[in-house]
């Protein structure tokens, strides 16, 4: 997954605002006690971040 595509479905479920408020935030125990931004930073597939975000935030199945 591109990073373009993974700020779109961010923005998409979560609405710009709290998609950029979210990825800074939020520390998820699936990203490694990570943010969205920092596991991205430290070399993290978008995919595999998008995927942890889905199972957290119980992103619908047709979102995901």
């Amino acid at each position: 997954m591109r990073l373009t595509d993974f700020w779109q479905r961010m923005a998409d479920h979560f609405g710009e605002s709290y998609a950029d408020s979210f990825s800074r935030d939020h520390v998820m125990a699936g990203l490694g006690g990570r943010t969205v931004r920092e596991a991205l930073d430290a070399g993290w597939d978008a995919k595999d971040v998008w995927r942890v975000v889905c199972a957290v935030m119980d992103v619908p199945a047709d979102k995901r």
